[in-house]
């Protein structure tokens, strides 16, 4: 097996062993062994989809974010985006969901722009 290193914030990091505790994985190696696999296996569903389709795209971000990135990300998707949602959950996060309709290749584009915005902590996409 080969060994990589890989860095964490402080507070992913405690969550990812309490995680670890809760679950009753062996550590932290397993616990990133998962999480890929499930990853790999949500983009290779996504990327097998073809025509149109709808989505939910979930995202969590702090709430210093510039959000004004994000906005003007789902402008220019604005022909595939229907509509969205912005909540305060806890005094630093911001939860935003979008239910966007289009070609997946469009959807696909949207989705990994989300993605490799490093403002966003968290994406979650659900085909429906």
């Amino acid at each position: 097996m080969n060994i990589i290193s890989l860095s964490l914030p402080k507070t992913l990091l405690d969550k990812v062993d309490e995680y670890i505790r809760q679950q009753g994985f062996a550590n932290r190696s397993e616990v990133v062994r998962q999480a890929l696999r499930s990853y790999m296996s949500e983009s290779k569903r996504l990327e097998e989809l073809q025509g149109r389709i709808t989505v939910i795209i979930t995202l969590i971000y702090r709430r210093e974010a510039r959000r004004g990135q994000i906005t003007d990300l789902q402008h220019s998707y604005s022909d595939a985006v229907l509509t969205f949602l912005h909540t305060h959950v806890e005094a630093d996060s911001c939860i935003e969901i979008i239910v966007a309709r289009g070609a997946a290749q469009v959807l696909r584009s949207l989705i990994q722009a989300l993605k490799s915005n490093k403002q966003i902590s968290e994406v979650k996409v659900t085909m429906l």
